[in-house]
């Protein structure tokens, strides 16, 4: 299937019991029900009116969750530079007329703002499409409308984005098939997942579930609402915004068609967002594996496969969600990936840099925040051993920056006092003419661990034992 032709933008849908085109088909009239047209089964989950689901949509109570949601998780404005606190008096003002424009199907999305945020591989980036806070209200209303809807067709082996999911229960998955035996992985890759979607498939998945054709068109007009880089407009003619409340529900909805395809060929696989793994018990049943799953999605779907990155390995040699896994006394076990770790170490480098502007009260707590949430991602793994040592490096650097701090003999010998030490002692430490980080080892004589843990300093390895699930 072509991409959305020219011819069709800004098209409207057809009115109800109007035999005209619809953009999103290929054959058919818009008199047949979308599932007639585009499915050999019926897969219309919902028996509502033809319009009723627009109106549950801007319903009161479904707009106002939805403002609260984007208010809560804030956010930087879009290509109106509308920020967040300034959406609510904006809200009241014209609250009205744009609920009637969505009804009247006049309702025109802004641009999304491109941003690029740099990737693992050096001089990649990701490109993220930030709407504006109120296309952000909206989308939010349609996802939380659409998610009931959709959630009873997703498969079971599908984690990302979806309620009372997530990565944990991805890898918990791929951990059982391990023991039981399905230990070589076809690990995919789709290539630029979001940049690529092909809009019509899309629109024609969609409409086998919703048949209200102004929901159709809304979320079409959001696909086609273009993006401004660099104060240039661009069209988006393929691709699915990656930013918005929507975009996750939309990749779910299309990569639920390759689900669906993996179950009815009875394959073990998990899927979290765009990163795939469908697990084997043989490396060969694996590549048969891998060379037929190909056509289907390049031809089928319309995605692309990125033959470099996607491989046939054993699972103790792959990567998924930034976990490894290794074998222990016969069963799967987590480790956390070495690129994870190396990714870990240069943000605690940042953190810990003692030429960089931070100040001794904020340092810890910017410290404590990523430890824990880092901590709690990779609690599945084991790695009390490898977090001692982490904390040992760590300590040393925070004495380092303590040291530079006290640049000046005096100031030393005034600082090290503090801690009853003999004058020798004291004047032997302060004088020292050795290097920050040969010095910064000397130091745990004053600054100890239990020391530095007074000053707001989170140890890994105690709390990786409060929260650890291995």
């Amino acid at each position: 299937m072509n991409v959305t032709k020219q011819k069709y933008k800004g098209r409207k849908f057809h009115n109800e019991n109007c035999p005209q085109k619809v953009a999103a088909e290929q054959r058919g009239y818009a008199g047949v029900p979308a599932s007639v047209r585009i499915a050999e089964t019926s897969d219309i989950i919902t028996d509502l009116p033809t319009d009723s689901l627009l109106k549950r949509i801007i319903s009161r109570d479904n707009m106002n969750t939805a403002y609260f949601k984007v208010k809560s998780n804030r956010g930087a404005g879009g290509v109106d530079k509308m920020s967040v606190d300034e959406l609510l008096p904006y809200l009241r003002e014209h609250r009205l007329s744009l609920l009637q424009q969505i009804r009247d199907g006049k309702y025109k999305p802004n641009p999304v703002r491109r941003v690029e945020i740099p990737k693992e591989e050096r001089g990649k980036t990701r490109k993220l499409g930030i709407p504006t806070v109120v296309d952000r209200v909206i989308q939010q209303a349609i996802a939380q409308i659409l998610t009931p809807i959709y959630e009873p067709q997703f498969s079971e082996a599908s984690f990302g984005f979806r309620p009372k999911r997530g990565a944990h229960d991805a890898l918990k998955t791929c951990q059982r098939y391990a023991d039981e035996g399905y230990v070589y992985v076809v690990d995919m890759d789709l290539e630029k997942f979001f940049d690529t979607v092909c809009q019509s498939k899309l629109i024609e998945i969609l409409s086998r579930s919703i048949k209200d054709g102004r929901v159709i068109s809304l979320i079409h007009k959001y696909l086609n609402a273009g993006v401004i880089r660099q104060g240039v407009f661009e069209r988006s003619e393929q691709g699915v915004p990656q930013g918005g409340p929507l975009s996750p529900l939309l990749s779910n909805v299309m990569l639920n068609e390759l689900d669906k395809e993996l179950e009815r060929r009875g394959h073990k696989f998990v899927r979290y967002a765009d990163d795939c793994m469908i697990l084997c018990k043989s490396r060969r049943s694996a590549e048969r594996t891998l060379a037929s799953i190909i056509p289907f999605i390049e031809k089928k779907l319309f995605l692309k496969v990125n033959r470099e990155k996607t491989s046939v390995a054993h699972i103790s040699k792959v990567k998924y969600l930034g976990y490894g896994f290794y074998r222990y006394k016969g069963k799967c076990r987590f480790k956390v990936h070495k690129k994870s770790l190396a990714k870990m170490k240069k943000r605690l480098r940042a953190i810990t840099n003692r030429s960089k502007a931070i100040s001794n009260e904020e340092r810890p707590l910017i410290l404590k925040r990523f430890v824990k949430g880092w901590v709690n991602y990779f609690k599945l793994a084991d790695m009390k051993n490898m977090l001692r040592q982490l904390d040992e490096w760590l300590w040393r650097r925070i004495r380092a920056i303590y040291w530079k701090q006290w640049k000046k003999v005096k100031t030393r010998c005034r600082m090290i006092r503090r801690y009853n030490l003999p004058d020798w002692k004291v004047h032997e430490l302060a004088n020292c003419r050795k290097g920050i980080w040969r010095a910064a080892l000397m130091l745990n004589q004053i600054l100890t661990n239990k020391e530095i843990a007074r000053q707001g300093y989170i140890s890994l390895t105690s709390y990786y034992e409060q929260v650890c699930e291995n």
